[in-house]
């Protein structure tokens, strides 16, 4: 396993990062700096950073063109190219204390994102299925974080994560409608940190970020068993997702927030993105179709 810096951005709270299978760049954005990224592996020199305000949290490609991404309290259309932002669907409006964290497709292109509370207020959150009718319809209520996503390769199971609880939790998924039930834990994660971001490979097993960890972590959400962990050089691990052109590099997203001076010389790169050559073949990001 070969990890490697490959952008150094030293931002605050990197997030959300998705592989374009299409365009061959991985889009990532930093929550507190309120910035979408695009990183091209094979022409750096054209990454481009682009202020979206406010609290760009998530972002997944679009079938039709474009982005879609989500602001504090919305879904959004996003052109890269213009830097032209249009809602889709507001949510949340009255809650000023709230906005939107971690979000991605599900196998049948419907967008996933799920709110949490910026004063760290338990329960106050929610998860969100924006169709590709873009109408939206409420998954889960009495959300504290709400972070990582993933579904299985038959589209029967899905995979979410609430931070604090320290689990990952299956749902059974329904692909035509969207709906989710019998809840169920699949992961116990107690050590170290936090789980936060989350993705799955070829093989059904779930990698999952560690938030004050030091590492992603690969587990078998079949039997909870955990099977392998990266250490990252840096302690807030943030999120992670498969990339490159056969899909088998980890890239990784790490933060800065809450770092003293000292615990930043430590860790120098913190709130940069890293990848990971695995050997092991991830899935590809859906996108957006509507």
């Amino acid at each position: 396993m070969n990890l490697k810096l490959v952008c150094d951005a030293k931002a605050a709270l990197a997030e959300g990062p998705v592989w374009d299978t299409v365009k061959g760049c991985l889009y990532w954005v930093d929550i507190l700096g309120q910035k979408l990224h695009i990183h091209y592996p094979n022409e750096p020199e054209s990454d481009k950073t682009i202020e979206c305000t406010p609290y760009v949290s998530s972002v997944v490609p679009r079938l039709s063109g474009g982005l879609v991404i989500t602001l504090q309290n919305g879904f959004h259309t996003f052109d890269p190219d213009t830097n032209e932002i249009s809602l889709l669907a507001e949510m949340e409006e009255a809650l000023t204390d709230n906005r939107f964290n971690d979000g991605k497709c599900d196998p049948a292109g419907r967008f996933l994102a799920g709110t949490m509370s910026m004063k760290d207020k338990p329960s106050k959150g929610a998860l969100y299925c924006l169709d590709t009718d873009h109408s939206v319809k409420p998954l889960l209520s009495e959300v504290s974080i709400s972070n990582g996503l993933a579904w299985s390769s038959d589209n029967k199971i899905m995979y979410y994560i609430d931070t604090p609880t320290q689990q990952v939790v299956a749902f059974d998924y329904e692909i035509e409608t969207g709906a989710i039930s019998e809840r169920r834990v699949a992961v116990e994660i107690s050590y170290p940190g936090f789980p936060d971001g989350m993705t799955i490979d070829s093989e059904g097993m779930i990698w999952v970020a560690h938030w004050g960890g030091w590492c992603v972590t690969r587990w078998n959400p079949f039997t909870g068993q955990q099977l392998a962990s990266i250490p990252v050089p840096a302690s807030q691990v943030t999120s992670c997702t498969f990339g490159g052109p056969n899909l088998d590099k980890l890239y990784i997203s790490t933060a800065r927030i809450g770092l003293s001076e000292d615990e930043l010389a430590k860790q120098p790169h913190a709130g940069g993105i890293f990848c990971a050559d695995l050997g092991i073949r991830g899935t590809p990001a859906i996108p957006y179709l509507g």
